[in-house]
């Protein structure tokens, strides 16, 4: 397994991949928060309060993760080297292990930069460490949620299809439907549906309410879709 995930970390980093998904979240959430005037800029939101990345960089998250995921499987199969992988001395588990720790490696990587948001709006503060900091870093932790499912499913429509294009739009798809579509059947329907999706998870932990609930929730459905990749495997 790690020797599938050193692979995976030095082919991000050995092209430009793993420098443009940093480059490009790091770069949109700073707009956005920082540049732009809107709801989103903390400059004119008046609050030492990071709201507005919480609710933009799940949505980044949604195009830039399947970005990264798309080529997991169908590069191989394209390039006939998942045949030899699968003939390997390694498990199932150990092989999508190790593509989806690298995928998700690599976005814990782009977020560590941001922490830097958290020491900016506490010096913003008035006064100085006016921030509420267990709701900050529940946030981060839900983002690390998202982000486990988001690489899981991305690692699975990899699987199931034999072009990155294809992969990457119906990865896309299913992390939008599993993100907000619950919470706008729940609205439409007047159903407490919405915790069957991410976005009612990820509001609770980010408010700093570390409800075990919401911890088995993003492990529970990661471990879903990449036991749905290990069928596609078996099958294959």
């Amino acid at each position: 397994m790690f020797a599938i995930l050193k692979k995976e970390i030095v082919s991000f980093f050995a092209s430009p991949i793993g420098y443009l998904v940093i480059g490009i979240f790091l770069i949109t959430n700073g707009l956005f928060i920082w540049v732009f005037k809107g709801e989103f800029n903390i400059w004119d939101f008046g609050f030492a309060d990071l709201s507005g990345y919480y609710f933009i960089a799940p949505w980044i998250f949604i195009f830039l993760i399947p970005a990264i995921t798309m080529k997991s499987f169908s590069e191989e199969k394209k390039q006939g080297t998942l045949e030899l992988l699968l003939t390997k001395p390694i498990t199932d588990w150990q092989l999508i292990l190790g593509k989806f720790l690298g995928a998700f490696i690599l976005i814990i990587i782009a977020l560590l930069p941001t922490l830097l948001y958290i020491y900016t709006v506490y010096q913003l503060g008035n006064p100085i460490g006016n921030i509420d900091l267990g709701s900050a870093f529940g946030a981060y932790a839900g983002l690390l949620g998202i982000a486990m499912i988001y690489c899981a499913v991305g690692i699975f429509t990899s699987a199931i299809s034999n072009n990155q294009i294809v992969s990457f739009i119906l990865a896309v798809f299913v992390c939008f439907l599993m993100y907000y579509s619950f919470e706008a059947l729940s609205d439409i329907t007047s159903t407490s549906i919405e915790n069957f999706g991410i976005k009612a998870h990820f509001n609770t932990i980010s408010k700093g309410i570390i409800d075990s609930r919401n911890i088995i929730y993003f492990f529970s459905v990661s471990f879903l879709f990449l036991y749905f990749t290990k069928l596609t495997l078996t099958k294959k």
